[in-house]
């Protein structure tokens, strides 16, 4: 008997020791974060693309697609200069959701393994993430693709 009463305040102790050393959550600041951030970036995106079809007399879609590979880039280059941790530290998911996530986590492996060289390192790195993405992205529109044929036969 006397030892159940031993565990059941060995237990009550460890709460207390796991309340008084958790952090307080801050989920309210960091929806606000990245709500803000996130939102940001896709206003930029949206005046990239404005831009792009006032001053450059581009189509929608050719504006977006200008948008993409400027945001991309520019988070590639963020990434690898070390800027875009410290806005992902800040913003959370916020700089995850956008097409800049996507950049980011293709970037970052790759600068992980720069020592083991350009081919092994940096290049087979590359594809840690896009290549699942490519394989399933080409296997559908193939897929896609193939349907559509038969239907419009």
């Amino acid at each position: 008997m006397q030892n159940s009463s031993s565990k059941k305040h060995f237990v009550a102790q460890y709460k207390q020791l796991v309340q008084a050393i958790t952090p307080k959550s801050k989920v309210g600041q960091g929806c606000l974060r990245a709500f803000w951030v996130g939102g940001s970036i896709c206003v930029l995106g949206q005046v990239l693309i404005d831009m792009s079809m006032y001053f450059w007399r581009f189509t929608m879609t050719q504006g977006a697609t200008f948008a993409s590979i400027t945001l991309v880039g520019v988070t590639a280059l963020l990434t690898g200069i070390g800027v875009f941790d410290v806005i992902g530290k800040y913003a959370g998911a916020g700089t995850v959701v956008p097409i800049t996530g996507f950049a980011n986590a293709m970037v970052s492996p790759a600068m992980e393994f720069r020592p083991e060289g350009w081919v092994l390192g940096t290049g087979a790195r590359l594809f840690t993430i896009a290549g699942p993405v490519l394989v399933y992205g080409i296997s559908s529109s193939v897929l896609v693709g193939l349907i559509y044929y038969f239907l419009m036969l």
